[in-house]
């Protein structure tokens, strides 16, 4: 993996190094197996927040166990299972639209879904500083 990635991750605080006399790091076992967690929560589209999160309840100093991985997966099911069907709705969404032509942004469903910015006036909103947000 990136020497980069490897550098933010240790600057977020989600992994350790130890420096050698050349200043080279050195991560222990447990940390290596700490940042395929983190690459195994990424892949299932967690934030950094959620992972530093997850990584705060294991045990300093040791690898996470099968155990340890079981408890947070099953902690992070519902996250999964919300991104799921968020992207099912959006899917058939999508769907939809396909072949519609209409590019409306005052009427579509999926861009402008019920017509949000409306409610804060005439023009532009996002691009008079309102927030998508709000």
């Amino acid at each position: 993996m990136a020497t980069s990635a490897l550098r933010f991750y240790e600057a977020q605080g989600l992994i350790e190094s130890e420096r050698t006399a050349g200043n080279q790091r050195r991560y222990h076992r447990h940390e290596l197996r700490r940042i395929a967690l983190i690459r195994a929560a990424q892949s299932l589209g967690l934030s950094l927040g959620e992972i530093r999160e997850a990584l705060g309840t294991l045990p300093d100093g040791r690898a996470p166990t099968k155990a340890d991985w079981e408890r947070l997966a099953r902690q992070w099911q519902s996250s999964v299972d919300e991104r799921i069907a968020a992207l099912q709705r959006l899917r058939d969404e999508v769907s939809s639209c396909i072949g519609c032509g209409c590019l409306s942004l005052r009427s579509c469903g999926l861009y402008n879904s019920g017509d949000r910015a409306a409610r804060r006036g005439s023009g532009a909103r996002y691009l008079m500083g309102d927030s998508r947000h709000e």
